[in-house]
């Protein structure tokens, strides 16, 4: 079990005998003190630069707890980041000089509450050091006291903004736009706008529709068409809530935007629902993006390739994009190189009929955690072509009908983990298969893949180097259980494992897909047809093979049931979480 820990930490062990005893450059010791990312509602975030260690066996143990609380509760160990060996993908921040960068996140917190984050460095050729940080999770934004609120009406100007006299038309609101301002947009279809001044902290301008019938922003195209709904390039602490966007190719068009509350909107006929790219780490920051509703063009099967169309394409820090529901679109969330994005959290979206991409992680630096995602009739599940580093936390989603992988690591991707997923796919359960492209710091833990022919993992590119792949469920696959590229290829786990290749550990399970779940839920025969909600229940069967294989991950599976945790997304006996919009509080 101690041997299972230290792989389930992260850490490579790759101890060098030397004559001459330990060499300094194998002794480990901080470079800087630890930097604290961008806090969210449940995760937060660090980073930690370590000199030496070239034979890369220290390992950095977190610990957390409510500030007040006397006992600590074990995180999940940060994890050693490499640099993207490709130079096209390779980031600065994640290249440290005669070490290594560690970072890592601590999930599952509470709103707007204070913790103590304890990090421990040990290296068994010397050096120790332990930090504790303090950071704060962000709460859900509440609208403060004391704002102004304002009345708009369809129409083509005048007014004063009040009850009986209200504004006509979104151009005489937004004339009188400044921080501390509500406006409250009536039933009926307004023209697009441009946004020309900054909220404040505590002082936001929020445009929201009046709850007495449907408030359409429109700007009079279509999918394809060009230009803007809203147009708030660089803007700080915008509300857009309760209202429909359509008409256009943007959108909320936000490049450089930072503390923007995107909330029940409902996105029709725009090709980009909210467009946030260039805006880097500090500057495009807490965008907080829940319950909305996206419905696009594209169709299911995909006939057309690629397509653009999508609900987010941003990038920055801190982001939480949540309970979203995002159907018929090119790519749900779209990853972006015109700025890399870290500490954000993706969680309870509901997403369907993507041509290309339920979920991009694109071009992540650190921190990028998503979790709770329903993901089907897509043509990828989750992508990270490239994580530039990482961590990319890519954990408990759930994912059916996927024509290429559930999860696309491509163009010299590096540093994600992979962890409690339950995936479906017709064809070769888990496909990686990028070209020579490299493929490297792959971890992969306790997930579920389904197939209903061909192999459990099919590796086709010769450059998958440094990953780890252990403690996973296969089921349903004919060829075997793992095509390895430069022809091996193992017909069982047993044979996988003594190849000294693929597995280390525990190695793979076989899992019988006739009694895994309690529907008799079984991966799909037709990729050209669209599976529906009703079709899809991931529960395990009381009799399901998945249940206590998985090794323990701490703050990933705390409080499994049994001797040991179940494979997949779920615990046994565990209800089906909530995805898309929640009901609006009354």
């Amino acid at each position: 079990m101690r041997n299972k820990a230290r792989i389930c930490a992260g850490t490579v062990l790759a101890v060098l005998s030397v004559a001459s005893g330990v060499r300094a450059e194998d002794t480990s010791a901080p470079i800087d003190e630890p930097f604290a990312e961008h806090p969210t509602l449940h995760c937060l975030g660090t980073r930690w630069k370590i000199k030496g260690d070239a034979n890369q066996n220290a390992e950095i143990a977190v610990s957390y707890r409510k500030v007040g609380d006397a006992d600590w509760k074990t995180g999940y160990p940060l994890f050693r980041t490499k640099p993207n060996p490709h130079p096209e993908n390779r980031s600065a921040v994640h290249t440290v000089a005669g070490g290594w960068m560690f970072a890592g996140s601590v999930f599952g917190l509470t709103p707007d509450t204070e913790y103590e984050v304890k990090l421990n460095l040990k290296d068994p050729d010397g050096g120790e050091a332990e930090k504790v940080l303090k950071m704060k999770t962000w709460k859900e934004p509440e609208e403060p006291k004391g704002l102004t609120v304002l009345h708009v009406h369809p129409g083509e100007g005048g007014g004063t903004g009040t009850e009986n006299d209200p504004f006509k038309g979104s151009a005489a609101a937004v004339a009188a736009a400044k921080p501390g301002t509500v406006f409250l947009f009536h039933a009926g279809t307004y023209q697009p706008f441009n946004v020309g001044v900054n909220g404040e902290e505590g002082k936001p301008i929020i445009f929201r529709g009046a709850g007495d019938g449907e408030a359409i922003i429109d700007g009079g195209g279509d999918f394809d068409g060009k230009g803007q709904i809203v147009g708030a390039k660089d803007r700080k602490h915008l509300w857009f809530e309760d209202l429909t966007l359509q008409g256009a190719h943007y959108a909320i068009n936000a490049n450089g935007s930072s503390n923007f509350v995107i909330r029940r909107c409902k996105f029709r006929k725009a090709g980009k629902g909210f467009n946030c790219q260039n805006g880097g780490y500090n500057q495009s920051v807490r965008h907080f993006i829940v319950d909305n509703d996206i419905i696009g063009p594209t169709t299911w099967p995909r006939t057309k390739g690629i397509e653009s169309y999508c609900f987010t394409y941003m990038s920055g820090g801190g982001h939480v994009v949540a309970y979203n529901r995002m159907y018929n679109v090119g790519d749900a969330m779209h990853g972006t190189g015109h700025g890399s994005w870290s500490a954000c959290d993706v969680y309870n979206n509901d997403m369907n009929i993507c041509t290309d991409d339920g979920i991009e992680t694109d071009h992540c630096e650190f921190n990028i955690r998503v979790w709770n995602n329903r993901i089907r009739n897509v043509a990828h599940g989750i992508t990270a072509q490239p994580s530039r580093g990482g961590p990319v936390y890519i954990f408990r989603n759930f994912i059916y009908s996927c024509t290429y992988s559930p999860f696309k690591l491509h163009n010299h991707t590096t540093g994600v983990l992979l962890l409690h997923n339950t995936c479906f796919k017709m064809a070769n359960a888990f496909n990686i298969v990028p070209a020579q492209e490299t493929v490297t710091n792959i971890w992969t833990r306790n997930n579920l893949f389904m197939t209903s022919k061909g192999w459990g993992i099919s590796v086709g590119t010769n450059n998958a180097k440094e990953c780890n792949f252990d403690s996973d469920g296969f089921g349903g696959f004919t060829s075997g259980i793992v095509s390895w590229s430069g022809g091996k290829r193992y017909k069982t786990p047993e044979e996988a494992k003594a190849g000294g290749i693929v597995y280390k550990d525990a190695g793979a399970y076989v899992i019988n897909p006739d009694t895994c779940f309690a529907s008799g839920l079984k991966a799909p025969t037709n990729e050209d047809k669209e599976y529906t909600i009703e079709e899809l229940d991931f529960r395990l069967g009381e009799k399901s093979e998945a249940i206590d294989k998985g090794v323990v991950l701490p703050n990933i599976n705390d409080g499994f049931k049994g001797k040991a945790p179940d494979l997949g997304a779920l615990e046994f006996g565990e209800a089906m979480p909530h995805f898309g919009p929640r009901e609006k509080a009354k």
